[in-house]
Parts: C-alpha cells; sequence; structure tokens
C-alpha cells in the first residue's frame, strides 16, 4: 500500500482531529467523547509523526484495554503506511517486556500464568477456615483483583475498605478475607504461578529494582499513547509512569463520561487531573458524534446534562442526518417484553436492517434467557456476546487446521471457493440449518469465516491465497478479534462499550436492575448512570428503551422505570414541555430538521390553498416540528404525532410520509 503524504494524513480529518494530530510532542490531554472519532485522531497523530520525522514508529507504544482495540489500531496505522508501532493491551506490553527480562533478571522462564483464580482462591479460602460455595469464591476472587489493581496490601485491607465503606464480599469479616488473600498470594508461591494482576506488578518492580531495565525499555520507547485513559487503575498509572521515567511524551485519551469499571478500580482521576499534573499540557476536545443520529445525541446529552457536576465528559454535537426518535415501551412482564423485543427485532430484520447490526443490551446476564428463547422461536440468529471466545470454539479450531492443510495444496481457484469447500468436511453448507441451540451456532462460526473470506479476497483484488487467509486468522486469533457472526447480538451494558450497532435495544430500564440494586452509595449511582450513558450511545440510528412492570406474568406490578429517564419518557414529561413556544421547540431543531420543517411548511400551505382553508386546519406548526424532528417512517410512527388523528392521517399521510423521505 502507497504511503499517504502527511498533508493526506491531515486532510482526512476534522480542526479538532487535526490538533490532536499535529499535536506531536507531550503532555497532551484528549477529551473525546462517544462517536467523536478519537482511533481515527491517534492513529493519525502518529501517522503524521512517522510522516514528518518526528518519530521512529519501533519507539511508539499504543496501550488499549481489549485486544480487540489493540488490533483496530494497528490496522488502521497499516491502512495508513505505517508500520512497526506496537498498540498493545497494558497486560500484553508487560508481557512482552517481562518475558525478555525475566531469563536474564530472576533466571528461567516467566512462571505459569493462571487462566482463572478460582480453584486456588477456593483453596486458599478454606485454608482460612471458610467453606465457601462458587459463588463466594467468584466474589473473593473478584475482591482479590481489587485489591491488586488498586495497589492495596493485605495489611492495609481492613482500614482502607473502612475509608471507603467498600462492602466485603458475601459479607465476610474483613480479618477474614484479608487471610484468603494472604493464603492465595502463598498458594500461588508454591505452584510457582502468577495472576494477571502479576503481570504488572512484578514489570514495575523490575523497572524500579533494575535501572538497567528501566533503561533499555526508555530507549526503546520514547513516545506513550494511552487510549481510554479514564479507565486505568492505580497499578496501571503506576507501570505507566514506570516506563515514562519523568519523561513527559504522553497523549492520554478518554471520556471520564465514560467511566463504568470503577468496581474493578479504575478511576479517572488521573485523566481529571491531568491539566494539574501537566500544566502546560496541550488540551483537545473532540465533540463532533459522527456515530449516532442527533436524536440519540440529544438523549445521551440530556442524561449527562441532568448529573450536574464536573467531570461529566463533553457535549456532543451531532454530525449525521436526523433519524427516527427514541422508542420507550412499558411491557406487563418480561416474557412480555422479550417478545416484545423480538417481534421488533424481526420487522427491522424486514425492513433491511442487518442481523449483525441489531444489538440488545442489558445490565445482567441472566436477563439473556427469555430474550434468547423469544429469538429462537422466530428462527432469529443471535450471539451472546462474553461467551466462549471465538478462536477458543471446537468448530473454529478445526476449521483453522483444514484451512492450514488446504494451505499447501496447489490450487488456483479463488479464495472464497476454496473456504467453502474446505469448510464443507465440518458439516457447513450455504443454507443455515433449520434448528436453533448449538447447531445453528456451529453453523454461524464457520458462516464468519466464510464472509470473512470473502471480504479479504474483496479487499485483494480476488488475489489472496488461503495461506494470507490463515495468517490472518492466526493474527486475530493472537488479537482476539473475531470476525462478526451474523446474527443479533445479546451483551450486557459492560461489554457493549467500544462497539457500536445500526439498532440498539436497552431491556430492563427500571429502578433495580438500572440503577442496580446494589448501588447504593452517589458514586455508585453515578457511576450506574454512565453506565446507561455508554448503551445508548452505541446506538447509530434506531434506539428503543423498555422495562417490564413485574417479572413473571401475572404479577404485581411493582417495578417502575428508571430514575434515569423520568424526564425522557414521554408520558412523564411536565406540562411546561407540552406549553414549549413553537420557536423554542425550532430552536433545538438540527439544520436538516429545519429544511424539513420549512418543506412541511411549504405543503402545508399549498394543500390549504388548494382547499380554501386556513394553514393551522391542516396541521399546526407544533405537530409540523414533531415530525421534521422525528422524522416518521410508517403510517403507524406519524399516527403518533401529536395533531394528527384518523382523519388526517388517512387525508395528508402517505403525502407527509413521502416529503419526510425526501429529506
Amino acid at each position: 500500500m502507497t504511503a499517504m503524504s502527511a498533508d493526506q494524513i491531515l486532510e482526512a480529518l476534522d480542526p479538532e482531529q487535526r490538533e490532536v494530530a499535529t499535536a506531536l510532542h507531550g503532555p497532551v490531554c484528549v477529551l473525546a467523547g462517544a462517536g467523536t472519532g478519537k482511533t481515527r485522531a491517534i492513529t493519525h497523530r502518529i501517522a503524521y509523526g512517522v510522516r514528518v520525522n518526528a518519530y521512529n514508529p519501533t519507539s511508539v507504544l499504543a496501550v488499549t484495554f481489549t485486544a480487540r482495540a489493540a488490533g483496530e489500531m494497528r490496522q488502521r496505522l497499516r491502512g495508513l503506511g505505517v508500520d512497526g508501532v506496537q498498540a498493545r493491551t497494558f497486560h500484553a506490553a508487560a508481557l512482552r517486556q517481562l518475558s525478555y527480562f525475566w531469563p536474564e533478571v530472576v533466571g528461567g522462564q516467566v512462571p505459569q500464568i493462571l487462566e482463572q483464580k478460582a480453584a486456588i482462591v477456593g483453596r486458599a479460602a478454606r485454608d482460612a477456615g471458610l467453606q465457601p460455595d462458587r459463588l463466594t469464591v467468584r466474589d473473593l476472587a473478584s475482591e482479590i483483583e481489587w485489591a491488586k489493581v488498586s495497589l492495596v496490601d493485605p495489611a492495609d485491607y481492613p482500614a482502607r475498605i473502612a475509608r471507603e465503606g467498600r462492602p466485603t464480599p458475601a459479607g465476610l469479616n474483613p480479618a477474614h478475607v484479608q487471610d484468603v488473600m494472604r493464603a492465595y498470594e502463598e498458594a500461588k508461591t508454591d505452584a510457582v504461578a502468577i495472576d494477571f494482576e502479576d503481570i504488572l506488578l512484578l514489570l514495575a518492580d523490575m523497572i524500579g529494582r533494575h535501572a538497567e531495565v528501566g533503561d533499555q525499555i526508555r530507549r526503546q520507547y520514547r513516545h506513550f499513547v494511552v487510549d481510554e485513559y479514564q479507565d486505568v487503575s492505580p497499578l496501571q498509572q503506576f507501570l505507566l509512569e514506570q516506563w515514562l521515567g519523568g519523561r513527559r511524551e504522553l497523549c492520554v485519551v478518554g471520556d471520564p463520561a465514560q467511566t463504568i469499571y470503577s468496581f474493578a478500580g479504575a478511576t479517572p482521576r488521573h485523566l481529571l487531573e491531568f491539566a494539574r499534573t501537566y500544566t502546560d499540557a496541550t488540551q483537545v476536545r473532540l465533540v463532533r458524534d459522527y456515530r449516532s443520529t442527533p436524536q440519540v445525541v440529544r438523549l445521551a446529552n440530556e442524561l449527562m446534562r441532568r448529573r450536574g457536576s464536573a467531570g461529566a465528559g463533553v457535549e456532543l454535537v451531532a454530525q449525521r442526518p436526523s433519524g427516527p426518535a427514541p422508542d420507550y415501551r412499558a411491557y406487563d412482564d418480561d416474557e412480555a417484553e422479550a417478545n416484545g423485543v423480538a417481534g421488533r427485532v424481526e420487522a427491522l430484520i424486514a425492513s433491511g436492517v442487518p442481523a449483525g447490526e441489531i444489538a440488545v443490551l442489558y445490565r445482567a446476564n441472566s436477563q439473556s434467557e427469555a430474550l434468547e428463547e423469544a429469538l429462537a422461536e422466530r428462527g432469529i440468529g443471535y450471539l451472546v456476546r462474553g461467551g466462549q471466545r471465538f478462536f477458543s470454539r471446537d468448530e473454529v479450531r478445526r476449521a483453522i487446521v483444514l484451512l492450514r492443510g488446504a494451505a499447501v495444496a496447489p490450487d488456483d481457484r479463488p479464495l472464497g471457493e476454496r473456504v467453502r469447500d474446505t469448510l464443507g468436511e465440518l458439516g457447513w453448507a450455504e443454507q443455515p440449518p433449520a434448528a436453533r441451540g448449538a447447531v445453528r451456532e456451529r453453523w454461524d462460526a464457520l458462516q464468519a469465516l466464510v464472509n470473512l473470506a470473502d471480504d479479504i479476497a474483496s479487499d485483494a483484488g480476488g488475489e489472496a491465497t488461503v495461506r494470507e487467509f490463515v495468517d490472518h486468522l492466526a493474527e486475530r486469533a493472537q488479537a482476539q478479534h473475531a470476525p462478526a457472526v451474523d446474527g443479533v447480538t445479546l451483551t450486557t451494558m459492560h461489554a457493549a462499550k467500544g462497539l457500536e450497532w445500526d439498532a440498539v435495544f436497552i431491556v430492563g430500564c427500571s429502578e433495580g436492575l438500572l440503577p442496580i440494586s446494589l448501588a447504593e452509595t452517589d458514586e455508585a449511582l453515578e457511576e450506574e448512570r454512565r453506565l446507561l450513558y455508554v448503551a445508548i450511545t452505541r446506538a447509530r440510528e434506531h434506539l428503543a428503551l423498555s422495562f417490564a412492570r413485574s417479572r413473571k406474568a401475572g404479577g404485581k406490578a411493582t417495578r417502575r422505570r428508571t430514575r434515569f429517564l423520568e424526564a425522557q419518557w414521554p408520558d412523564a414529561r411536565p406540562a411546561r414541555v407540552a406549553r414549549q413556544s413553537t420557536s423554542a421547540k425550532l430552536a433545538e431543531l438540527g439544520p436538516e430538521e429545519v429544511r424539513l420543517f420549512e418543506s412541511l411548511k411549504r405543503w402545508r400551505l399549498e394543500t390549504a390553498q388548494a382547499d380554501s382553508k386556513p394553514a393551522f386546519t391542516v396541521l399546526v406548526d407544533t405537530s409540523l416540528v414533531e415530525i421534521a424532528r422525528d422524522r416518521p417512517g410508517t403510517l403507524g410512527e406519524l399516527a403518533r404525532v401529536s395533531g394528527v388523528g384518523a382523519s388526517k392521517l388517512d387525508k395528508y399521510g402517505l403525502a407527509i410520509l413521502e416529503i419526510v423521505a425526501e429529506h
């Protein structure tokens, strides 16, 4: 690929993104709202720095929080003609360095890394005199992780949680938790194993204790970029400071409004205090939202504006054309909500929205079961994100083995044809199976490989080989960058961070679920608000929010909608909104919406003159404003506009929809 020139790199950016790209020397702090192109800004910054010879690409270390984000960053840099930049997660970068220096500093190889803590935590708990069940072991493991990433020594644990008002797992005595922590560390030592938190702790300690290690790392990496900086833990910040060694070549990017992992030790404090830490830092705010329609952006802004406190992030400015208004619905019970959502998903797919561009988000994993059943009954494919990793699936492993074999066989057929033939040995067929469950999930996984092969062949002008495809799969597997499966995504709000879809359904918008009943402090409630903000800003165009009044059919309707949407829920809008003047409502419309409003006024005038009637008898201004704002696409949606009754819908409905469609 021909490398882009420095001017071409900048031409692809908006003014604020260009300001980020040209701020080549740190410290730099970028406050980037959801959908504002932060990855684009920082990858173009790196590419521009390389192109003007400010950076050697191998001297840049960009750290992210997910392997998928790191893989996307590397892919974008390659697309800009830049190779050699290290884009990795904190843990991947630290493990690479630890593995390099361990034989020299400690001797031998890095100890085995625990994939799961449960077994050793359970043993440690029993050694501490407890008889924990499975859930208690899980909660203890999470508490150990929190303490380690928060740099809390077991000796300081009781005082620390008392000071912060943090509840202990399973209501255990703090001294018992402290004993489990100590026993866990001893058990790890006996097993000659380390956990993921140890990777960062051991490397930071090694850099601090051995000057030659720190010097070598700092000679290698001179420029640092940290994405999602609002989610750094004290441990990650400590390692970052060790990497920097007092230098200032640091660019951080984050959004305090998207801090949703405080329970795991993440803190936006370092992002919010960056300007105080570096008083001469360059600060840039990315506010142009390229992802979502004005209707989605408006709701997101309203949600965070009501927070009324500092550190709420940026006020987004929508850049996309207008779309449908967010849809709010209440159902009688959980089953009715699941069936209602599944029916609307089915309608969206029938209207042309791909299933892979639809997501249903929920607060707790337990909410997925009813949704899975409702989608399966309609024959709609789905993927539960957060389940088994794609490249760990048996059929995907076997497929890669077969493809490796096919790669060495001489064959001039196109890549897509060869992949289809190879996967046919595993039961893949052109048409999906009628059965749901595991059978369909296997087919969906193999179909994702077929689609990926077609995409790669298309990008390569039909010249891609099976060997190149296998190499591409190996790179994706290392980064855990799974190909898209053609099905509706079911996932938690937490797991949805960093992703986006054309249509998003947010279910369970009720007190007790959102905010979760465990959120008792002001800080915890604000985190729940931020979690809803993250969920809302995943939607590009269609956004639906719902809740169920009761858990079971026929049950007492004790649930009430979430406090976070009380002002936005249609039947909860205060009377003053209904009495708002037309001019005030017009002021809230975007440029495209105003143009649509003017077109509707011209149509109304022509219609009224033809009937020799006053214009207001056709439709009043407030109705036209509502149509311009919500852009109804069907007669049913138009019928929900105030002032559009059955007779006006029958007389003017199709003409109005035609005008809306033209815009």
